[in-house]
């Protein structure tokens, strides 16, 4: 039997939940009048276990059951670590 849930990567945009990402999945499609190349973002809630995934990383999400009223995704794997660091304010800057 074929798998039937879907698989997609995408970037995590937020991790400020608990063992909740959101992740920003890319598609690209032509418009259906003008037949011009269109992006579409779409934000999903996915859920993340263990917690490690963060803000920039490119993770591969599935399909699952609902999970809460708007996650209905889960975590695979991250694909890779994203370049962006965490910056915390500096007090020395604050006078």
């Amino acid at each position: 039997m074929e798998n039937k849930r879907k698989n997609l990567s995408g970037r995590v945009v937020s991790h400020k939940m608990n063992k909740t990402v959101v992740v920003a999945v890319q598609s690209i499609g032509a418009h259906r009048k003008y037949k011009k190349t269109v992006r579409r973002i779409s934000n999903l809630k996915a859920h993340d276990e263990k917690g490690t995934c963060r803000v920039g990383d490119i993770v591969e999400i599935v399909e699952c059951r609902p999970l809460s009223k708007t996650k209905h995704h889960r975590v695979l794997e991250i694909v890779s670590k994203g370049q962006l660091s965490e910056v915390k304010p500096d007090d020395s800057n604050l006078q």
